[in-house]
Formats: C-alpha cells, sequence, structure tokens
C-alpha cells in the first residue's frame, strides 16, 4: 500500500510521501501555508503558492518526500545541472542527481543513511538522531579538479554488507556549501564507523556491520 498523500490543486498536484520523509520541516518552516502543522484534516494545501514557489518548496526537500506535478503546462522536475552529495551534520548524506539506486526507482533526490541504524537502508529514516550518531558535516577538503561533465546519470550501488558504491560525476559538499571532493567514483561509508568519513575505510568488516 503506497503512503504517498496527493492534493489536486488548480494548478499542480502535490505530493507528499510520508516514508521518505527525514523531518528536515523546510516545508512547514518556509511554508506554514502549503504544509500547515498540527492541524487534524487537510494540511497540504497547494493552492496558497503558485506552481514556480511549490516547485521550489519540493527541491528545499533533501529526502525527495515532497514531490509535484504541475498541471498548467510548466515544466515538472528535472535533474539537476550539478551532482551534489551533501554531508548533513550528525546525519546523512543528501544527494540531488539524476539517480539510478541499484533495487530502487529513479528519483532525482535522496537522503542515504550514514550511521548505520536506520530500518530503510540505504535511506535514512532519522534512527540517526536515537542512535546519538555524530560525525562532522565539514570533511576535510581534498585536492579535486573541476569535473569536465558536472552532471548525467549518478549510480549507486549499496553493496551487501558494505559501503556505498557510487559511480558517476558527482561533487561532494559540506554542510556549509563548500565543495569537498569531485570524483566519478567513490565507497561512502554507511557503518557509521569509518575514521575517514564521509568514505568508507574497511571498518564495515571490522565492526560486522549487517545491510540487511
Amino acid at each position: 500500500m503506497s503512503d504517498i498523500e496527493a492534493v489536486r490543486g488548480k494548478k499542480v498536484l502535490l505530493e507528499f510521501e510520508g516514508g521518505k520523509c527525514i523531518h528536515s520541516r523546510q516545508c512547514v518552516l518556509s511554508r506554514p501555508d502549503v504544509f500547515v502543522p498540527n492541524v487534524d484534516g487537510e494540511w497540504i494545501h497547494p493552492d496558497n503558492a503558485t506552481p514556480e514557489e511549490i516547485a521550489a518548496l519540493a527541491l528545499s526537500c533533501p529526502s525527495g518526500a515532497i514531490g509535484y506535478k504541475r498541471l498548467d503546462g510548466g515544466p515538472n522536475e528535472q535533474a539537476p545541472v550539478v551532482n551534489l552529495a551533501r554531508v548533513r551534520e550528525n546525519g546523512p548524506i543528501a544527494v540531488h542527481a539524476d539517480l539510478e539506486i541499484e533495487g530502487q526507482a529513479p528519483r532525482f533526490r535522496a537522503t542515504l543513511c550514514r550511521c548505520g541504524a536506520s530500518k530503510k537502508k540505504p535511506f535514512c529514516d532519522a534512527s540517526h538522531v536515537a542512535a546519538g550518531f555524530s560525525a562532522t558535516g565539514e570533511p576535510k577538503i581534498a585536492e579535486s579538479q573541476p569535473l569536465p561533465v558536472r552532471n548525467g546519470k549518478l549510480k549507486i550501488n549499496p553493496s551487501l554488507d558494505g559501503p556505498l558504491l557510487v559511480a558517476g560525476s558527482v561533487e561532494i559538499v559540506s554542510g556549509t556549501g563548500h565543495t569537498v571532493n569531485r570524483v566519478t567514483k567513490c565507497a561512502l561509508c554507511r557503518c557509521g564507523q569509518s575514521s575517514n568519513k564521509p568514505y568508507c575505510d574497511g571498518t564495515h568488516k571490522k565492526v560486522g556491520f549487517k545491510s540487511e
């Protein structure tokens, strides 16, 4: 059974998928007239904003829990010009790209678990909060050169009991927006215990990390 709430407005169909939500609260903080918190009954009101504002609101949702379909002939969500993997302080890695995650439907936004405690691996389910996960959102900046191609398909393979294997152009960005690295291939830690976060250093083998 789908957990997607779809509310049709005059110019846009606004969707909310609770299973993806990590409670970043961008929606209720920036547009509490569209996503009305702490009410009984209807809480999603797409007609309180323009289609362009709805699109911007959706794109501010790192997990992809908010989606939209334009009914006015305007453009729907497209792949970004630059593929980004944003490292969130004490939390997941928020990826924005033309994503191809093994075993998952295509998408443009996702928050990927790096604490090891999520029940919805490879996605974050906010378990890092209860687990007390601690990891900087400002990892050491590596020397890297501008990528000749900054977008395109980004493939992510969550390896069995191991890291997230990433293939494709992506810029790894800190929580404050600094470019940390530019790569076309890397392995990202998802056991939560690497000494070289956000990258894998093989610690998952020592700690017996289980991905399933």
